[in-house]
């Protein structure tokens, strides 16, 4: 309350006397008053500024549009490997015969050795003697079977199994060369003669082997006997080539 000195209106009783100076009248206090000037002076009201917001500048997003132009396909982009199907390896036997000039490459129709009263051996020993070549051929070499064996990881496919027969038929060549080479059955004519059924009772040319003539098996021969006038009307046309050499 900012009291500075306190002066009782009445004597109190019993009061120690009061100080002579706090009983001095104070002057009035005379409140300040504006001069003319200031009074005339108008009164600027101040009003507070208002506050300036942030400005907030949003980010203009492109969404790209998809171009009329067909894109490209790069072929190196996408590679569709497609693998080979692995194919099982053959299966055949085959024996090598000699007989007169000729070589005859057979097929195994049971897969052994031929037997003096097996009846696919007694049809070739008669188309020997049709063909006027000696009837008891001599066996060459051991039958080559394939596959060559049982487990392994050696490629036992197709192409192997024709290097493999080429190879065979061409080293015995070249102990002792032939004027023909018979190629009895279609594993032989497929291995050895690179061809196929439809090269049957035709001559054809094998880098390596020379002179083949493809003939079906002596299987089919017995199971199917219309094919035997083929193989006599093939043989009249080559049947000259052994036959004056031998004579």
């Amino acid at each position: 309350m900012q009291v500075v000195n306190w002066l009782p209106r009445t004597e109190l009783p019993f009061a120690a006397p009061s100080r002579p100076e706090l009983l001095q009248a104070l002057e009035p206090y005379e409140a300040l008053e504006p001069s003319g000037e200031e009074a005339a002076a108008p009164v600027a009201v101040v009003k507070p500024a208002p506050q300036a917001r942030p400005v907030v500048e949003r980010a203009k997003i492109e969404v790209p549009r998809p171009s009329p132009v067909a894109k490209p396909v790069v072929a190196d982009e996408v590679a569709t490997v497609v693998k080979a199907p692995v194919l099982p390896p053959p299966r055949f036997a085959l024996q090598l015969l000699r007989a007169g000039r000729c070589l005859l490459l057979v097929e195994l129709p049971t897969g052994e050795r031929f037997q003096t009263r097996d009846p696919a051996y007694m049809l070739l020993k008669d188309m020997l003697r049709a063909a006027g070549l000696p009837d008891s051929p001599q066996i060459v070499g051991d039958p080559v079977r394939w596959p060559l064996l049982v487990r392994g990881t050696m490629d036992q496919g197709p192409e192997a199994a024709r290097d493999f027969v080429q190879g065979f038929v061409s080293a015995r060549l070249e102990d002792e060369p032939c004027v023909c080479l018979w190629l009895i059955g279609l594993p032989a004519v497929r291995f050895a003669g690179e061809a196929n059924a439809e090269a049957w009772y035709r001559e054809l040319q094998v880098e390596g082997l020379g002179s083949v003539w493809a003939l079906p098996g002596l299987e089919l021969l017995m199971e199917e006997p219309q094919r035997k006038a083929d193989v006599w009307q093939a043989m009249r046309r080559l049947m000259a080539r052994w036959k004056t050499i031998d004579e």
